[in-house]
């Protein structure tokens, strides 16, 4: 009995020492690490919502590069802009691969859509689509008449809502989700779902399918970390997803059918101007390739990623700018000292409105749309701020943390749109990067960019905006994939005096 209690306690030591040296082995050279990581669940009990803001105290408590266990997945968080840019030039091909996530397997065909395939000759194709055939100029050079009649639509449909010389109260989001969904419906099919000739009953449909898209998007899946538990479906994510993946398929395939049918009735010039006909003209010349599939899987990229980070942006936008009247103020002056008083804001002008763009910049820099950029994966082992990156490895760049980071900028929680006006935008490299960067950037920055633009500018210089009460607008962020706000902006609004006689002409 002794010979055997000794020969337990001998196997028993030997195996502790064989796998500490092992974990030690894996984890030399490792980033710097938290504390209390616990078994199977890692640090996953460390995260709070919003998840930017708890992942920035954690890297400011051990370091701007850091090794977390997100269950059974390693992740390394950047938070620094070396590490960003040694992420996004050096290791760009590495770091180019997309985590398997539940979600983004059922809303991205398994992984097949521009914004979650793999790195490699597939998602080559979509990019170039995207960046040549979708997003080039020359093609949103030719849909600027489509930004400027829905922007002068909002506009219109404001001015005939006004009354008796009296502020009104509006709700923002919705007003500029809409605005944004029309721009980019027209674009893709040719159609309008708010205001005059629209299609109402799709609209609500479809706004449905976006919000419930970003919802489930943004939901924690602790079976993405914990494999495990998939198999006991206890959050019920997997029908849910199931269920709204089967609704945005037949949505979308009623829409190709629609403008398939159209096309074939139709050989006007102007509806070949869409992305819709340009992707099924695609499928004439390579149809084994050019599926359904793949032109749902893209449009639907182009409308999800296009209609909700906008809009959110505005909103922002505008929260800030009624939180800060004297920027307001500054906005209003320079459109009207470039423009006057005799013509609406026309996009061409954005480039001379220095002060508006440093309005959108500073309010992508403190409410970015996407304060986590979209995760990467590493493909192969590399470097990181000297420390090791295995294979596998998750990467996620803080890019609220960086752009909050009072090292790098002067006041950082204050509203200073001014500050890009003497830094400008290219010589901040990667302390500013709300569209991403290298290979995996978003291709809709330009497209964002004038849509925001515009629709502000013509906002702030047709009418006076003031809060609806006078406590300031509250600025609390919601959990979600796009950092919505906790509470929907509600402002106030009426005519310029000096713009009646140009808004009465519409």
């Amino acid at each position: 009995m002794d010979t055997q209690f000794y020969y337990y306690v001998l196997l028993f030591i030997s195996l502790y020492f064989i796998s500490f040296f092992l974990l030690h082995n894996k984890n030399r050279g490792l980033p710097p690490s938290p504390a209390f990581s616990l078994p199977i669940i890692g640090h996953l009990h460390l995260l709070k919502k919003p998840l930017h803001r708890t992942l920035a105290k954690l890297s400011h408590q051990y370091g701007p590069v850091l090794h977390i266990q997100f269950g059974s997945r390693p992740v390394v968080l950047i938070s620094s802009p070396s590490a960003a840019e040694e992420c996004f030039t050096k290791n760009d091909v590495v770091f180019s691969n997309r985590p398997t996530l539940l979600a983004r397997k059922h809303l991205g065909y398994k992984y097949t859509t521009l914004t979650w395939a793999s790195y490699g000759p597939h998602w080559r194709s979509l990019g170039r689509i995207a960046s040549i055939e979708l997003l080039s100029s020359n093609r949103l050079h030719m849909f600027s008449g489509v930004r400027l009649s829905e922007t002068r639509s909002l506009v219109r449909h404001l001015f005939r809502s006004f009354q008796d010389g009296e502020f009104r109260t509006i709700e923002m989001k919705s007003t500029f989700f809409e605005l944004t969904l029309n721009v980019v419906m027209r674009m893709i099919a040719g159609k309008r779902y708010y205001g005059e000739n629209a299609v109402e009953v799709e609209a609500s449909q479809f706004k449905e399918i976006v919000t419930e898209t970003f919802r489930l998007s943004g939901a924690t899946n602790i079976g993405d970390f914990v494999p495990v538990l998939n198999y006991f479906g206890l959050s019920g994510l997997d029908k849910k997803l199931v269920s709204l993946q089967s609704k945005r398929d037949k949505f979308m395939q009623e829409l190709i059918e629609k403008h398939r049918k159209t096309n074939t009735n139709s050989a006007s010039e102007e509806r070949w101007k869409t992305m819709s006909d340009v992707l099924l003209s695609l499928q004439e010349t390579e149809p084994e390739y050019y599926t359904d599939e793949f032109i749902r899987g893209m449009m639907l990229v182009m409308l999800s990623a296009g209609t909700d980070t906008s809009a959110g942006t505005m909103e922002w936008a505008m929260s800030l700018l009624l939180n800060n009247p004297e920027a307001l103020l500054k906005a209003h002056s320079e459109i009207e000292a470039h423009i006057g008083q005799n013509r609406l804001i026309e996009e061409s002008d954005l480039l001379e409105l220095p002060y508006l763009q440093g309005v959108i910049y500073e309010t992508l820099r403190v409410c970015p749309a996407d304060p986590l950029l979209a995760p990467h994966e590493s493909s192969e082992e590399c470097t990181v701020g000297g420390f090791r990156v295995p294979r596998g490895t998750m990467l996620l760049v803080n890019m609220w943390a960086i752009q909050h980071d009072p090292k790098i900028w002067t006041e950082p929680e204050k509203f200073k749109p001014e500050r890009f006006q003497v830094e400008g935008v290219e010589g901040l490299s990667y302390k500013f990067l709300p569209f991403g960067a290298g290979r995996r950037g978003c291709p809709g920055e330009s497209l964002a960019m004038r849509v925001v633009g515009l629709a502000l500018g013509s906002l702030i210089q047709c009418f006076e905006w003031k809060r609806s009460g006078r406590e300031l607008v509250d600025m609390t962020e919601a959990a979600g994939l796009t950092m919505p706000k906790a509470q929907p902006l509600l402002a106030m609004f009426r005519p310029r005096p000096t713009m009646m006689g140009l808004l009465s002409k519409l």
